[in-house]
């Protein structure tokens, strides 16, 4: 049994977990973790994946996470291959590609009770380390442990579902109002983070129909959606939004809600535009240009020395011009509103939001 197939046999009993007896202690820590697991990703994600290993390779002390330790693993290859896309598949919280790609948790130090890496979070350091501590020297609690995180995930993930009624065939509804929606739906204040991925599930969508009815894109495929929380170090992507054509990158979006384009921003799509080599790059923004004269300067440079056409435009205006050019603009909508539903990066006020602006609109009931 591999661990993709550990961690579905172990989720598949993680729904209930009423039969369980966790020691006080121990659930003390496990309280912590779990009342966090979204916001604490990278240590829900490493945890799962040593309690897999453990599972699966009980005589192996998991504390040496990577393989150049004496006697160690790499945790990071198993997370990387079986775990992250696990969770992924199963809409659990997961890290973009593997929990060891946070800082804190990839120090080359065994995780026992003296780590020297720093974890984020009050006591959540001592929480990670102690319930490592535990199932390493008690493998008996390993699988308890497992379905607890787990069960946590499940009620995080159901918790989240928010439904939100989506335009009927007998519906009209114009590009204004749709852009209007759009707008009301970026710029609302919200009190947790993530409100800046709403922009991008936005060309997203419109990218579905771009990309089968313009004759620009026939024989290109829009690649899945990465993460939005991961840092451009980790990322490895041209940028928020990919099309690809003969196996290489075509074309790339880059969205940004509320940071003006600026020389810097323009100079780091540059460096990705030399290592993609993509055709066209974009850079759109809720905010006009914060240097537009030394922008133009580099984009017509970026012309000639490589031959990408870097488009530097704003938000709004570009999903107007973009929803002009699509045959159903209706569609769209439908297809942001699917979006923002199913996304778990999102929390249930960006999704409740939604509901409530639909409503506003006459759309929602």
């Amino acid at each position: 049994m591999n661990h993709r197939e550990k961690l579905l046999e172990i989720y598949k009993k993680s729904s209930d977990i009423s039969d369980l007896e966790i020691p006080k202690d121990l659930k003390v820590y496990l309280d912590l973790i779990t009342t966090n697991v979204n916001k604490n990703k990278g240590v829900f994600t490493v945890l799962t994946t040593l309690l897999v290993h453990k599972l699966i390779n009980p005589h192996q002390d998991i504390r040496f996470h990577q393989d150049k330790m004496d006697n160690g693993f790499s945790g990071r290859s198993i997370d990387t291959r079986f775990i992250t896309p696990t969770l992924t598949e199963l809409g659990l919280p997961h890290m973009a590609e593997s929990g060891w790609l946070t800082r804190s948790l990839e120090q080359p130090y065994p995780y026992t009770l003296t780590y020297q890496g720093e974890i984020s979070g009050v006591g959540m350091k001592q929480a990670f380390l102690h319930t490592i501590d535990r199932f390493q020297n008690e493998p008996a609690l390993t699988e308890a442990i497992l379905r607890v995180l787990l069960n946590s995930a499940i009620n995080y993930r159901e918790a989240n579902k928010v439904e939100i009624q989506k335009l009927d065939s007998d519906d009209d509804i114009q590009i204004a109002e749709i852009i209007d929606i759009l707008q009301d739906h970026f710029t609302t204040t919200y009190g947790t983070h993530g409100g800046a991925k709403l922009p991008v599930l936005a060309f997203y969508a419109i990218y579905t129909f771009l990309v089968d009815e313009m004759g620009r894109y026939k024989g290109a495929t829009l690649l899945p959606l990465g993460s939005h929380t991961a840092s451009d170090r980790t990322s490895n992507s041209s940028g928020d939004i990919e099309v690809e054509k003969d196996g290489n990158i075509f074309e790339a979006v880059e969205v940004k809600l509320d940071k003006a384009p600026d020389l810097q921003m323009t100079r780091v799509a540059y460096d990705k535009i030399i290592k993609f080599n993509p055709e066209r790059y974009y850079i759109l923004s809720g905010l006009p240009p914060a240097e537009p004269e030394q922008i133009n300067e580099l984009v017509f440079h970026i012309q000639m020395e490589h031959g990408c056409q870097l488009i530097v435009n704003g938000l709004y205006r570009t999903l107007n011009y973009y929803l002009r050019l699509i045959s159903n603009p209706k569609l769209f909508l439908n297809k942001y509103i699917e979006l923002v539903e199913i996304d778990d990066e999102l929390s249930v006020e960006h999704k409740e939001m939604l509901k409530t602006i639909l409503t506003n609109h006459d759309i929602e009931s």
